[in-house]
């Protein structure tokens, strides 16, 4: 990931001109030291909020924070912290045919359509904004090319292109209207964990002051769990580009496309998993431009693929200004399944994937000498079992037994886990979806 990051501001100088060239901070002109607006959006033709992301490439380049923003990894799926969002604009979506959707700024630097509208077909439409310090910008005339029905989604057991074994999910789609000729797939899965080492209850720290002289002060109790966190979910949204041509083809019918292959030792199958795959309708235009992101981000010289101009924006300045605006707008028409299946499906009686991480029962001392003892106690013993409540990285499993531990060193009165072992709220959510079946 860290690599990847990289990759941006290179391309941007690539950008400025064919060689890269030491420059002073203060040689650069006001425009030069203006990021570059990024304006990203999938407006579809179903019948929902739709969105529109506003943000500002960074010129910052800090290791330290991973501030900057990678055009690599595909829409509204980025930490929105990982750039910096633009905020106060006017967004509007304008049909041909008279139409007009206002949008309103929800989280920073995300505009949300102020009622669900659905693309028309046949109809022209031109994504239209005004940022807060008032430059107009607009996008060339989008359409929404055809429609293709996902018919089915299914997974098989199989072995991949590199020899690993594990569950392959295909698609299969029939062409309904218009050019349906080039595709892109998204997707989210979601899947089911359960934390492998769950008690019901867990310690309560309180009137802790481990200064306490001679003797830190402290109440600690085992009592009962007040929230379910033994069985929790994740939602993923997917993070590659997958995409699929079926120019030459004259029926544009797609038959056992595979959109995602899971290695049989990965965690997310363990339990339950579910995919919603999402197929999209492209334009030529715009199936260009994803798998030029796709041949950069894959490429092993990452240096050498990269050209000046190579990636087109097809949003502009209103007035003519030449500006460097970055990203993508697009129509699509789409099509959703959703999958679910569980691991013993395609490997009964086999061990479960391991959890992803490394988990054993300890016991160590309840409590600790004081931290303000005039004289400091050589203590060889690990941090206390009230020093790690009060930090929150343990779980209680039970009372000491010594067949549970018999290794541990300087046992006391509880047992307990890392609290990731314990606690699956730390992986994912308890509130179980509205979608899911068990």
């Amino acid at each position: 990931m860290k690599l990847s990051r990289l990759i941006w501001p290179v391309l941007l100088l690539f950008c400025l001109g064919a060689c890269l060239d030491e420059l002073e901070l203060d040689t650069l002109g006001e425009e030069e030291q203006t990021a570059a607006l990024v304006v990203e959006a999938v407006l579809t033709n179903e019948m929902i909020t739709q969105k529109v992301y506003l943000s500002r490439s960074s010129l910052r380049l800090d290791l330290e924070t991973d501030t900057v923003y990678n055009p690599y990894i595909p829409l509204g799926s980025r930490p929105i912290d990982s750039v910096d969002m633009e905020g106060g604009a006017t967004v509007r979506v304008l049909g041909d045919n008279g139409t007009e959707y206002g949008f309103t700024e929800g989280d920073d630097g995300i505009y949300l359509s102020n009622q669900p509208f659905a693309l028309e077909m046949g109809v022209g439409y031109t994504l239209d904004i005004t940022t807060s310090d008032g430059r107009e910008y607009a996008s060339d005339p989008l359409t929404v090319e055809g429609t293709s029905q996902l018919t089915n989604v299914y997974a098989e057991r199989a072995i991949s292109d590199s020899g690993a074994e594990g569950v392959a999910i295909y698609v299969d789609s029939q062409p309904q209207q218009g050019n349906t000729e080039f595709y892109r797939y998204t997707f989210e899965e979601t899947y089911k964990i359960v934390s492998p080492f769950w008690a019901g209850s867990d310690f309560v720290l309180t009137d802790y002051d481990p200064c306490a002289l001679p003797v830190p002060t402290y109440n600690l109790e085992v009592v009962p769990k007040e929230v379910e966190n033994r069985v929790c979910y994740n939602t993923v949204s997917s993070t590659i580009i997958e995409q699929l041509s079926t120019a030459g083809n004259p029926e544009s019918k797609v038959s056992k496309h595979m959109v995602r292959f899971i290695g049989k030792d990965n965690f997310i199958i363990s339990e339950r998993y579910s995919i919603l795959v999402q197929q999209q309708v492209q334009s030529a235009d715009a199936y260009s431009f994803y798998e030029t992101l796709k041949s950069f981000s894959q490429s092993d010289n990452i240096f050498s693929q990269i050209q000046p101009g190579a990636l087109y924006a097809n949003v502009h300045r209103k007035d003519g200004t030449n500006e460097n605006v970055l990203g993508y707008v697009e129509a699509v028409g789409v099509s959703d399944r959703r999958l679910f299946f569980n691991f013993e499906d395609f490997f009964p009686d086999e061990e479960l994937p391991a959890f992803p991480f490394d988990c054993f029962l300890q016991s160590v001392p309840e409590s600790h000498p004081s931290y303000c003892i005039q004289e400091p106690v050589s203590n060889p013993c690990p941090q206390s079992i009230i020093e790690r409540v009060n930090i929150g990285t343990i779980s209680y499993f039970s009372g000491y037994d010594e067949n549970l531990v018999p290794y541990a060193s300087c046992p006391g009165p509880y047992i307990f886990v890392q609290r990731i072992c314990g606690d699956c709220t730390l992986l994912g959510s308890n509130v179980k979806p509205d979608f899911w079946i068990d």
